[in-house]
Formats: structure tokens, C-alpha cells, sequence
């Protein structure tokens, strides 16, 4: 006699819907980047006030580094909000009507963003290219401007493959871990009465 499964468990068998929501790289990737991100923000700028707290000046590179890395952070997580099928939409549209519509309204979506996103890598190269080949430099501490140039194309193409899963699970979300505020679970419950 088998015992029944606990509100954590599974059965091991995955379901079709299941199976068809995963997703081949991680999200976990975009999820420990955003941690990653955020604390080197965090201490940035804590050091930075800490300094000029005490000493009346300030480190000139927190300003540049904190605007680079608060891009990072928004592509980063729209990278991550792709993937799980929560970029901004109307919801009234996307979430209503027949599952057919809501999926097809998901592809739909999925191949928008996929396109701008590519359009926006292959627009960047040139910019990164132009970067390196005439020799710009920050304006703020004189590094290399392509350091912070180069990371647009890469994670546009990230966000646009992100887009690409998306399509081809069928406008399907990635699982998630059940507790998180992405889940289908929690967003069945934001729906219910």
C-alpha cells in the first residue's frame, strides 16, 4: 500500500505540462545573478557613504559602476520575467478567454519580444564595435567604454533565446519553485475570488 504524497512532494512522474515548462538553461541563473548584482550594489553604495561620511569625498567610480549595474540588474530580471511569462502585459487580454487565446496571446508575445530583442543585439554589436574602434572611454573614470557597452547584446541575446523557450513551450511558463511569487500557485490564488 502506497502512502499518499505530502503537500511538498511529487510522484516523480512529471506531467505533460510540466514537462513541457522546462527549460533547458536554468532560471536559477538569472535568479543568483540578481542576488549578485544587488549585493555588489549594496555595498557600493554603502561604502561610498560610509566615505564620504568620514572623509567629505567620495570614491568617483560608485556612480558610473551603480548606473551600470542597475542596467544590468533590469535586463538581467526581464530576462527572468520571460522566461516565466510575467513581462508587463495587460492582464484583462492575456489572462482571460479560452486557454487557446491566453496561449496564442503568450506566443504571440514571446515572438515581440524575441524580435526587439534580437533587433537590439544586432544594433548593439555596432555600437560595442564603434566603442572599441574609436577608443571611448567612461566619462566618469576613463575605463574602456565597451566594458560596460559589451554586456547589451549578450544579455539581449539571452533575453531574446529566453523569448524563443517561451514560443516553443507553447506560451507555457517555466516551473518554478512553488513558494515563489511567480508560481502558477500564487498566481492562481492573485485570480482568485
Amino acid at each position: 500500500m502506497t502512502s499518499p504524497l505530502s503537500p511538498g512532494e511529487t510522484s516523480g512522474a512529471a506531467t505533460p505540462v510540466e514537462a513541457a515548462s522546462k527549460t533547458r538553461v536554468p532560471l536559477k541563473i538569472e535568479d543568483w545573478l540578481t542576488v549578485f548584482i544587488m549585493a555588489a550594489l549594496a555595498l557600493i553604495t554603502f561604502a561610498n557613504v560610509l566615505v564620504r561620511y568620514f572623509t567629505n569625498a567620495s570614491f568617483a567610480w560608485t556612480e558610473e559602476v551603480s548606473v551600470f549595474l542597475m542596467i544590468v540588474l533590469s535586463m538581467v530580471a526581464g530576462s527572468a520575467a520571460v522566461a516565466r511569462n510575467r513581462h508587463i502585459r495587460i492582464e484583462y487580454f492575456a489572462d482571460s478567454g479560452p486557454a487557446s487565446r491566453q496561449r496564442a496571446l503568450a506566443k504571440f508575445g514571446a515572438a515581440m519580444v524575441a524580435l526587439l530583442f534580437a533587433l537590439i543585439a544586432a544594433l548593439s554589436v555596432r555600437m560595442v564595435w564603434d566603442d572599441i574602434q574609436y577608443g571611448e572611454t567612461s566619462p566618469g573614470i576613463g575605463v574602456p567604454q565597451w566594458w560596460y557597452s559589451i554586456w547589451l547584446p549578450i544579455i539581449s541575446v539571452a533575453i531574446t533565446l529566453r523569448a524563443i523557450g517561451l514560443m516553443l513551450r507553447g506560451g507555457v511558463a517555466a516551473t518554478d519553485d512553488p513558494a515563489l511569487p511567480t508560481s502558477p500557485e500564487v498566481r492562481a490564488e492573485e485570480h482568485a475570488p
